[in-house]
């Protein structure tokens, strides 16, 4: 009696079809990260920017000159009722103190406000910075649901 010595056709095929199946079930899964990935890539920009705000406030704080500029890293922020201007595409605010560059996001700009926008998105993919009105802080706003993100 000879022993096997591999597998028979039959069996190759029925592993193929299982992969197969296992494969069309998973694919689906995998398929939708791109919208995620940009959810949270517009996420860690709000965490970038409310430390941004909190860090040239307490430097404003500190300095307590009541100058409407601060230096973070060599980089002259200009200031609002204490906290980073919205800025604009030629003046320094919230984006260039949280290190956020237009390689990375669309970035727009308002009156007293930025809107940051994930790259690539079909929807609603952005957050908004408005700057301090008096006596009080700035606002954020987000929009980065993953559905909205794609």
């Amino acid at each position: 009696m000879k022993k096997q010595a591999g597998f028979t056709l039959i069996e190759l095929i029925m592993v193929i079809v299982i992969l197969g199946v296992l494969a069309a079930f998973a694919l689906p899964r995998f398929a939708d990260l791109g919208g995620e990935a940009r959810s949270s890539t517009v996420q860690g920009a709000l965490g970038a920017v409310k430390s941004a705000a909190n860090i040239a406030h307490a430097k404003h704080l500190a300095e307590a000159d009541g100058d409407s500029t601060v230096t973070l890293e060599g980089l002259t922020i200009n200031m609002v009722n204490g906290y980073p201007a919205a800025g604009d595409a030629t003046t320094a605010g919230i984006i260039e103190s949280a290190g956020i560059t237009s390689d990375d996001f669309d970035i727009s700009y308002g009156t007293g406000t930025v809107t940051i926008a994930a790259k690539g998105a079909s929807g609603t993919c952005e957050m908004v910075y408005t700057q301090a009105a008096a006596n009080s802080s700035p606002e954020y706003s987000i929009d980065a649901d993953a559905a909205n993100c794609n």
